[in-house]
């Protein structure tokens, strides 16, 4: 995000802008939407209503199809507005950082919604404007595991991508021991391979393809290692990260089951969009991550390092 002192006081539009990739998802918005709320912490704000603007920025995944003009096929405004009508009626609060976490965990429920900008200022208060700005992203839950004091914890698996080059290098033994070194669940992710594969000239069919030549990717990563077990299930990668295992993935399944899966065949953008969907705990790329796969998309919760 830009350093500018001035995106401080901008418009949520603007940070959104200010913190996108080259691949910016799209964007709807509320602004300066006024309700009369009772809330506050302090005595003389209770037992009425004062005002309080909402301005909100939500980015979402670009419709996986052709609008045709309906509706049901977008994130509808009404969804902002309801989700403050809905919060505001549950009970009275005293802060608005409160409000504004449910208000963005609401909206992030939506399918289509991947970052919520919440910016929500009390108007009452004097000859000026008090308010909160909270920016939150999209996150799948954990996976739960039951410990030996027989309560559940959150496991937040290590996603990894490799290269082509880290898949043959003769030190992938050591790379796999650095991986398993954080002592979370690994789950390994690959690209294309290095050979020619058909080439449809049609979309659909052309994913299809691309991710068959992932898969196979997967098998030749499986073969260098005994650890890298090939899995293409939810099931299966629930039972892995609940062992501490490490796995390969083999995209094909989830990512054609997904209702609002990703639509696009880049395999970086497939394994953030993994990592996402398993809550992980970072995402780590090893090798070249720039050649031919793009700039990843703005607005993860997930935290993406490349390895040394």
């Amino acid at each position: 995000m830009s350093t500018d002192i001035s995106l401080a006081f901008a418009h949520p539009i603007a940070r959104s802008e200010a913190s996108a990739t080259a691949d910016p998802r799209d964007r709807i918005s509320l602004r300066d939407y006024i309700v009369d709320v009772d809330i506050g912490a302090f005595q003389q704000e209770r037992g009425h209503t004062q005002r309080v603007m909402f301005n909100i920025v939500v980015e979402v995944r670009p419709a996986p199809q052709p609008l045709n003009d309906d509706v049901d096929r977008i994130l509808s405004y009404d969804r902002l507005t309801e989700a403050i009508a809905a919060e505001l009626a549950a009970e009275r609060l005293n802060l608005l950082e409160t409000l504004a976490e449910r208000l963005a965990a609401r909206i992030l429920t939506e399918p289509q919604a991947m970052r919520a900008f919440v910016r929500i200022e009390k108007l009452d208060i004097g000859p000026y404007k008090l308010g909160v700005e909270i920016v939150r992203s999209r996150a799948e839950v954990a996976v739960k595991v039951v410990g030996s004091d027989g309560h559940e914890a959150s496991v937040h698996p290590v996603v990894a991508f490799l290269d082509n080059r880290a898949i043959a290098s003769p030190d992938l033994p050591r790379l796999l021991d650095g991986l398993q070194s954080h002592g979370l669940p690994v789950i390994l992710t690959v690209g294309l391979p290095d050979v020619p594969r058909p080439q449809t000239g049609h979309g659909p069919t052309q994913r299809r393809v691309d991710l068959l030549a992932i898969e196979q990717n997967a098998w030749v990563l499986a073969a260098r290692d005994a650890r890298c077990v090939v899995v293409a299930t939810r099931t299966e990668i629930d039972w892995a990260i609940k062992r501490g295992q490490m796995i390969v993935w083999a995209p094909s399944k989830l990512v054609l089951d997904a209702v609002d899966g990703p639509q696009t065949r880049a395999p970086l953008h497939l394994a953030l969009w993994l990592a996402e969907q398993m809550a992980a705990d970072r995402l780590i790329v090893h090798g070249d991550a720039n050649s031919g796969i793009g700039a990843l998309p703005a607005g993860s919760h997930v935290t993406v390092v490349t390895a040394a």
